[in-house]
């Protein structure tokens, strides 16, 4: 059995240099004149040097911008009151759909579904075609968008063509039940709605339409309800009112180009939730250049996501990984979606998934891994998982036994990253390193430019006992 902290897997020095992580140290080096040799250099500079690091990788990471920012930060010893990119203008959208091209944008597959591939190409002509019919519906910037949707490519789709225009996005998943979502929806007043005719789940059929009969009167500032046929094709919508089908919604125009709304840096973006265990769930407002520079840091050099990789996260449209996984686009690659249960029809259809697509990062919960190994799966056996580079685990911490059991069950060779964030910043205090060696039941690192510390009662920070997780910096906001 294996032991807390005990090294368990490091990556050879090619893998380290074949990293971005790697090229952003050089970047630096050269940049500001540097000397780092290790993350643990970088991060120390990141924290101690806050606006020439987010200086230096809006640069890196060339964040797309029609006005550039005059100072990176001011007011930054306030919070709240920092400002940060001040002056910057931006789209969120227009950043992650810079790639038009023929490779890969999504992969979808669904319970019942056969696999689906949509392009870079397709995917910007469905953002146009929907960005214009919501512009003629008058949607405009600061309107909220919302969605009540499984984990579909349209429900990707509609968030982009919402956030094109200045729209905010808000979105939770069927399975919140219809008391849920208006728990969350009502306090937001959308304009819009997209919900589906059905979607299925360990091998059960659910119509959420079912329960939308009433949704005007509950949601009174609802002006459309749009209907993605999903498992049935040609649903009854007649007795929904104001609902029509998203094949009749979206725009029927062929090569329209997109009306990027340029707007400032901490223009809202998404709307998040609490978890609603204290009355109703408390609406979160996040910023659009924020949630971008953030997750953009997380995904390039934390995650090491690359153009021709494909990622996974096992999520709903309700929790924050979905809103962190479709940043990915922003570097060109290739998302792939699941929509339904990780143990129909049988535990391993995650890793068959991984195998027919050509996973390269997976993305789960530790309360999975731990389902898996206790089902007896051994992935590595049954799958061919050559391709797979990357393990993330979230939710909560990832146990001994779940690092034992990915190492000789899942894959030997892997970057297993044990992660922590969460919906309030939209994003991760700790997080991985592709660099850096994998212990035991931690986590591999504090992310760069997050100063975060245990404090005990005092307020004074403590190393090797339990305290309460402080960002003793300021950290990049990402909420308006």
């Amino acid at each position: 059995m294996l032991k807390m902290k005990e090294l368990i897997w490091e990556p050879s020095e090619e893998r380290k240099k074949q990293t971005n992580m790697f090229k952003f140290i050089n970047y630096i080096n050269d940049r500001r004149d540097k000397d780092f040799k290790d993350y643990d250099h970088l991060y120390d500079w990141s924290i101690k040097n806050i606006p020439e690091f987010w200086e230096s990788l809006w640069d890196f990471m060339d964040i797309k911008y029609s006005k550039i920012y005059d100072q990176v930060l001011v007011n930054g010893d306030r919070m709240p009151g920092a400002k940060w990119f001040v002056g910057a203008e931006l789209n969120f959208a227009e950043n992650l759909l810079r790639y038009r091209d023929d490779r890969p944008a999504l992969i979808f597959k669904g319970e019942t579904t056969d696999t689906l591939r949509i392009s870079y190409a397709e995917l910007y002509d469905m953002v146009a075609r929907l960005a214009k019919s919501l512009r003629e519906m008058g949607i405009k910037k600061g309107d909220r968008v919302v969605g009540f949707m499984p984990n579909l490519p349209e429900t990707i789709v509609a968030m982009l063509a919402a956030t094109s225009i200045g729209a905010l996005w808000s979105s939770c998943s069927p399975d919140f039940g219809v008391k849920g979502m208006l728990d969350r929806f009502s306090q937001i007043e959308p304009r819009i709605i997209f919900t589906t005719s059905g979607y299925s789940y360990n091998g059960k059929v659910f119509n959420p339409l079912d329960r939308f009969l009433n949704i005007m009167h509950d949601l009174p500032s609802l002006e459309k309800v749009v209907v993605v046929p999903f498992i049935e094709k040609e649903p009854d919508i007649s007795a929904v009112q104001n609902a029509v089908l998203y094949g009749d919604f979206i725009s029927k125009d062929n090569d329209l180009n997109i009306e990027f709304e340029q707007l400032p840096f901490e223009h809202p973006l998404y709307i998040m939730y609490s978890s609603g265990t204290t009355g109703l769930p408390k609406c979160m407002v996040q910023s659009a250049g924020g949630i971008l520079v953030q997750q953009m840091k997380e995904l390039m050099l934390h995650t090491d996501v690359k153009r021709e990789d494909k990622i996974f996260y096992f999520t709903t449209c309700g929790w924050m990984m979905w809103n962190w996984l479709t940043s990915a686009l922003s570097l060109g690659a290739t998302i792939i979606l699941f929509d339904g249960s990780p143990f129909y029809p049988d535990p391993g259809v995650l890793f068959k998934l991984a195998e027919d697509v050509g996973m390269t990062i997976f993305g789960t919960s530790a309360r999975y891994i731990s389902a898996i190994s206790k089902e007896g799966l051994k992935p590595s056996e049954a799958y061919d998982l050559q391709e797979l580079k990357a393990l993330l685990s979230t939710g909560s911490p990832l146990t001994a036994d779940g690092f034992e059991y990915v190492y000789h069950d899942i894959k030997s060779d892997i970057c297993l990253s044990s992660i922590s964030g969460g919906s309030d910043i939209n994003g991760c205090f700790a997080g991985g390193n592709p660099m850096g060696p994998v212990h035991v039941g931690e986590l591999q690192c504090r992310t760069l430019a997050m100063k975060v510390e245990a404090f005990d009662e005092d307020g004074r920070p403590v190393k090797e006992k339990k305290g309460e997780l402080v960002c003793a910096a300021p950290l990049l906001m990402l909420w308006g």
